[in-house]
């Protein structure tokens, strides 16, 4: 579903932010995204969506991205940012869901129907016509992804989808993203959010992959995160000890 081809990236010559980076998201997939501060995940990110060129190939279903077929990969991709107040930008839940549909050419009733499943599926029905300015971080969140599950990307990607919620809005997000059907990208420093939802675990360090396996075992090693400047998850911490 998602390959990257010794992808390479400098934000400024001769300091390479990314460098050859390789490795393949099946369909299906659930897959973490982890490092410390500057190890590259944000850029990682941007890459996918096209929003930065680097060097290497990058594939998104067999597409490669570039210029010329954004609009078909960025079809394929709903990515809900860490602030949801930088997605959220119509004045309702509603407005915001039905924006994708409606510019992707469905008729009103069309777009309608889905922004109602999506939000039945999320038990959300509440939030519909309420005021994004009205709505609290959990709540703000939530509606950001249904706003783009309503587009039914194929690939879900995300940043930091739990910080700064308090502990009740962290686990029913937790929760919704266990649920998801599609391919997930997660990047965080939740690492208990990630051993929670992903499979799989990519560990990025100095721009580089030092570690690529189960989530189970990279988040249990110790030695290797805190070689890599992270830490154990909260959960795992007394087990260890």
């Amino acid at each position: 579903m998602i390959e990257f081809q010794h992808v390479s990236f400098a934000y400024e010559k001769n300091v390479p932010v990314l460098k050859d980076l390789s490795f393949r998201i099946d369909t299906g997939e659930a897959v973490g995204l982890i490092g410390a501060n500057g190890a590259g995940k944000s850029t990682v990110m941007k890459l996918l969506l096209g929003l930065l060129e680097g060097e290497g190939k990058i594939l998104v279903d067999g597409t490669e991205v570039r210029r010329d077929t954004l609009p078909e990969i960025r079809r394929k991709l709903g990515f809900v940012l860490q602030n949801s107040d930088n997605q959220m930008f119509m004045p309702t839940v509603y407005e915001d869901m039905m924006f994708a549909p409606l510019n992707y050419m469905l008729s009103r009733r069309e777009a309608e129907a889905r922004v109602d499943a999506v939000l039945k599926r999320l038990h959300l029905e509440d939030l519909k016509h309420r005021y994004n300015h009205r709505i609290s971080g959990g709540e703000k969140r939530m509606a950001a992804i249904a706003t783009i599950l309503a587009m039914e990307p194929e690939v879900i990607l995300m940043d930091e989808p739990t910080s700064a919620l308090d502990p009740y809005n962290r686990r029913i997000v937790i929760d919704t993203i266990r649920e998801l059907e599609q391919t997930k990208l997660i990047t965080s420093h939740d690492l208990d959010m990630i051993l929670d939802t992903c499979n799989r675990v990519i560990l990025l360090s100095d721009g580089r992959i030092v570690a690529d396996g189960t989530a189970e075992d990279i988040l249990h090693d110790r030695a290797l995160l805190e070689k890599h400047r992270m830490e154990l998850p909260l959960s795992l911490m007394g087990r260890q000890e």
